[in-house]
């Protein structure tokens, strides 16, 4: 009996993808450490791999969250240029307060992601559909907002993002804070726990009293409301606002919160996992460039790997499911 109860509390383990995510970038970290002992392990490489992984990060607390509810957010890498864009050209040509000029992008953000959530949640558009054209028109308004690019930004705004603490730079903070909070309220609070409710089954949750249309237009929102704030962190970050950043984020993104744990059939999720899956992201990324592999390569190389991510996600559900219905018949005395 007690070698059975360990045999499957080791089996449950061994199906929590935070663990094997966790337990898979220890070995590629001991790998990259041995084939590029003079480059992979330092301080500098490291601490670049958190910073260029971190904005993406952030936007993938918003997007797990989206996931878990069981629906995704297209329009994330445009509103990240958009929101950074509307925040410089205040600054840069209106000669706006940096923290007014940040404060009026993020609710340029808040603004797409209601729209988004309305259209969704009210008007039953679907959400590919939906987030997708919100992809396209939001970019192009970047575009015209931020033309070339937006430079000779206010130097206390660029500290945002261009402050080294303990040799790392504030975004990586930024992000360590987001996902520690955003974790705790989403394992501790009722109103986050009601999004694994609808994303489990909809229909169920809405009989059992949870105001799914409104919750649906908050999650959207909030989705927004982290690319509108990463957008901004990036535009200090790198001291100016350029139309196409942010191009590619979105499945990226996605990408990263599957890997971390996240269904695409909804009900499942950590957002601890989006980090891992966003460092296991920026970790391939970074031995690629020492590879030496060409951009090309690069593209087709995350490419696949989201296939993968979806087929093991896939996989998994359906394994979830034969194991239940094993379960059911046992607990009821079928026989086999």
């Amino acid at each position: 009996m007690i070698s059975t109860l360990k045999t499957l509390k080791l089996k449950k383990l061994l199906e929590e993808r935070v663990f094997t995510l966790g337990v898979t970038l220890l070995i590629l970290i001991v790998i990259c450490a041995i084939l590029w002992p003079t480059k992979f392990p330092t301080f500098s490489n490291l601490s670049l791999v958190l910073l260029n992984l971190s904005i993406e990060t952030i936007v993938a607390v918003g997007m797990m969250i989206l996931l878990i509810s069981g629906v995704f957010d297209l329009s994330v890498g445009s509103v990240v240029a958009f929101s950074g864009g509307v925040a410089a050209y205040l600054m840069a040509y209106q000669d706006m307060n940096p923290l007014l000029a940040a404060s009026i992008g993020m609710l340029s953000a808040v603004l797409i992601g209601l729209i988004n959530g309305l259209l969704i949640a009210k008007a039953g558009i679907n959400p590919l559909i939906q987030t997708l054209a919100m992809m396209g028109i939001v970019r192009g308004l970047a575009l015209m907002i931020s033309g070339g690019g937006i430079q000779d930004l206010p130097a206390g705004f660029n500290a945002f993002g261009q402050a080294k603490i303990l040799g790392f730079q504030s975004p990586v903070w930024i992000m360590l804070l987001v996902v520690s909070v955003f974790s705790f309220l989403v394992y501790k609070k009722v109103f986050f726990k009601n999004y694994f409710y609808i994303g489990g089954n909809e229909k169920a949750a809405f009989l059992s009293g949870i105001k799914v249309e409104k919750m649906r237009i908050i999650s959207f929102v909030m989705s927004a409301s982290f690319a509108g704030f990463a957008g901004i962190l990036l535009t200090a970050r790198m001291g100016a606002a350029i139309g196409t950043t942010g191009q590619g984020m979105e499945l990226r993104v996605i990408t990263a919160a599957i890997l971390g744990g996240a269904s695409l059939l909804g009900g499942e999720g950590r957002i601890i996992g989006a980090m891992l899956g966003a460092i296991f992201m920026g970790l391939v990324s970074n031995v690629m460039i020492m590879a030496r592999v060409t951009g090309y390569w690069q593209e087709i190389i995350l490419g696949l790997i989201l296939i993968v991510v979806v087929w093991i996600d896939i996989f998994l559900k359906r394994r979830s499911e034969i194991n239940a219905v094993e379960y059911a018949k046992k607990a009821i005395g079928v026989k086999k």
